[in-house]
């Protein structure tokens, strides 16, 4: 099969395409037929060596951690799923990624994709829906009249969040460029304050919760807009304790668990019409694709999810 490896850490350059071996599934596994995946910021800081610390890989590295397909092939321990089913997957973190033609996944993490959804729509999905989920839901214990800060509102995570919390009814805040205004309203954003020309936390007061996607500064200043008792959770990097102290508000750094059945509740939503995803630039499975599409999200300034087409159909 096709693949897009790694055989050391580096710039985009280290994106090299090769022939593999397809995966030998487990009895508790299905191999999927891989028809779309996404980029996340995960996949370039691996390929890049930050959280080599975290994820004690072996080279070659397969990355990508989002899949959308047809299940080809499964295990005698499977009974929820059949072949031919269409299911997408935040698969376990492994060497062994998504950027290619064909995925091993755990039953337990796997949900079906709804009809009226696309290929594309399933890979935008799992990783940063599910991360919005944890943070708002397990994590926030979001609940209807919560106010809501979300920061990047029109990033992957941003999006995914903006409409799960207004799925619970609550009021949503969140941060964007002007040019995005409208992108976050059209997802349900009931305010918008634009970073580039406003101070969020001059602005903001007595929120419930913060979602941080940007950490530092960012991160710091969002404490201002809580009120005691108030929640901070980020994730990119974990909260200073002494602030969270100073400002009485519970703070943590999330790391997502992928989670199959929390797939199915974001797949739920999406067929009630309460969530969307928000699909970016579209690449093909290549070494320029994926070159093209890590330096995109490399800039911070994408909008959306960036897809990643494996194969078409």
């Amino acid at each position: 099969m096709k693949a897009i490896v790694i055989d050391a850490y580096g710039d985009k350059e280290v994106l090299q395409e090769r022939e593999i071996v397809k995966p030998v599934i487990e009895d508790n596994q299905v191999l999927v037929e891989n028809y779309a995946t996404s980029i996340n910021p995960i996949d370039w800081k691996v390929r890049l060596g930050y959280l080599q610390g975290m994820l004690k890989f072996e080279f070659p590295i397969i990355l990508g951690w989002d899949v959308a397909g047809v299940i080809v092939e499964k295990g005698k321990g499977v009974s929820a799923f059949e072949i031919g089913d269409r299911v997408f997957a935040r698969p376990a973190t492994t060497r062994q990624g998504t950027y290619a033609e064909y995925v091993a996944v755990d039953e337990n993490l796997l949900a079906r994709i709804p009809e009226s959804m696309s290929f594309e729509e399933a890979a935008a999905i799992p990783l940063a829906g599910l991360t919005a989920w944890q943070c708002l839901v397990d994590f926030g214990k979001i609940k209807k009249g919560d106010k809501v800060l979300i920061h990047a509102g029109s990033g992957g995570v941003g999006s995914f969040a903006i409409q799960i919390a207004k799925s619970f009814g609550a009021y949503v805040a969140t941060t964007a460029s002007g040019e995005n205004e409208d992108v976050v309203k059209s997802l349900g954003a009931d305010q918008c304050i634009n970073y580039k020309e406003e101070e969020f936390s001059e602005l903001l007061h007595d929120f419930d919760l913060v979602l941080d996607t940007m950490g530092e500064k960012v991160q710091s200043n969002s404490y201002k807009v809580l009120k005691r008792g108030g929640k901070l959770v980020s994730i990119v990097q974990p909260p200073n304790m002494e602030e969270s102290e100073k400002y009485g508000v519970k703070a943590e750094f999330l790391w997502l668990k992928p989670n199959g059945e929390q797939l199915k509740k974001l797949a739920d939503l999406f067929e009630l019409g309460q969530l969307k995803p928000l699909l970016g630039e579209t690449f093909d499975l290549s070494e320029e694709g994926l070159r093209n599409a890590h330096a995109l999200s490399e800039t911070h300034h994408a909008t959306g999810k960036i897809v990643i087409r494996v194969k078409k159909y």
